[in-house]
């Protein structure tokens, strides 16, 4: 097994944890949810593009901007 192939592996966890943060009831966990979800993303991506998954590609783009934009309301207005 390569290493792109690995990467699905750390992504899968991370992506988990990072759902895990954002259902907390503390800012600062969720804060570290949303980051952790865009690490998850790009990571996805680059194993998207190694195996040519472009509707996962496009999946990961559109929840990215998804956590952007909750983790620029999970700050105070």
């Amino acid at each position: 097994m390569d290493w792109i192939n690995a990467l699905q592996w750390p992504a899968m966890a991370i992506t988990v944890l990072a759902a895990w943060m954002v259902g907390a009831q503390r800012k600062y966990k969720r804060s570290w949810g949303f980051l952790l979800f865009l690490l998850g993303n790009v990571l996805w991506i680059l194993w998207g593009l190694h195996d040519r998954a472009f509707a996962l590609i496009f999946l990961q783009v559109c929840l990215g901007f998804l956590n952007i934009r909750g983790a620029v309301k999970n700050q105070p207005e």
